[in-house]
């Protein structure tokens, strides 16, 4: 019963890591303007993966999606790729994991079977986690180096300093989803081992009596024990003393017999 309610939690709890990390990748707000030294402003500003959003006092939002590919820095499509692999794992080990519960019986797919295959999605939860993780955990570093370069620029008097840009709703969404994806394979690799039946062999047990080499073995075999010859030599005297009776003759010996 342990073994069932670990595994159906750890499917829970990589689902919504899953779930997370997908809506982590498709939010806007990766990064988000600093309004520290300019509270009140007409126009602000974010980012995310695929597209960068402006917002004005009045409401308005517009976005634009990043036309080019080539053009984006190297680091940026990193956290892209890292973040679509953690998905696309995700996605595989929740199906392969559906089809491994224990609570769902799918033909006769043994337990031996179910075993392993939680085992798979549990590493690939694990490593969906560890991209979403890493990922998020890049685009953070990005963000402090620019801070921190945006912030000396701006110590040293330089005019045309460009928009400070802090960390958005997304990254903690992201950090969140892949904690609870790494969480949950972990829990499902521990279900693994309460799947595996225990093998139990039966072998064929001989035994060496003291004084006659007597052998048992299992199975529709003949146990000799030494005493054949004499048994059939018991009963064949005592088949001969029957028939001498039934006769009522009795043969006594001759003169012959002791030349």
């Amino acid at each position: 019963m342990s073994t069932t309610i670990c595994q159906v939690m750890g499917f829970i709890v990589s689902s919504l890591g899953v779930a997370g990390c997908i809506v982590s990748t498709a939010m806007d707000m990766w990064s988000t303007q600093d309004l520290y030294d300019n509270p009140v402003t007409a126009v602000f500003q974010y980012q995310g993966l695929w597209r960068s959003c402006v917002r004005q006092s009045s409401g308005f939002t517009e976005c634009r999606p990043y036309f080019t590919i080539l053009g984006l820095p190297a680091m940026f499509q990193a956290v892209r790729a890292l973040m679509i692999v953690g998905i696309v794992l995700g996605i595989l080990g929740l199906l392969v994991c559906i089809f491994a519960l224990k609570c769902i019986r799918i033909g006769n797919m043994e337990d031996s079977a179910k075993a392993n295959m939680t085992l798979t999605s549990g590493i690939m939860f694990i490593v969906a986690g560890l991209c979403a993780i890493t990922g998020v955990s890049v685009f953070a570093n990005m963000l402090v180096t620019n801070f921190w370069m945006s912030t000396a620029n701006m110590y040293q008097g330089m005019q045309n300093v460009q928009n400070r840009y802090t960390f958005g709703s997304a990254l903690f969404v992201g950090w969140v989803a892949g904690g609870l994806a790494l969480v949950g394979g972990i829990m499902m690799c521990l279900a693994c081992r309460g799947l595996i039946p225990e093998e139990s062999r039966y072998k064929a047990v001989s035994y060496n009596a003291s004084g006659r080499n007597i052998s048992y073995r299992t199975g529709p075999y003949k146990v000799g024990s030494g005493y054949e010859p004499e048994m059939k030599a018991k009963k064949s005297a005592g088949y001969e003393e029957a028939a001498r009776s039934e006769d009522g003759r009795r043969s006594y010996p001759s003169k012959y017999d002791y030349v």
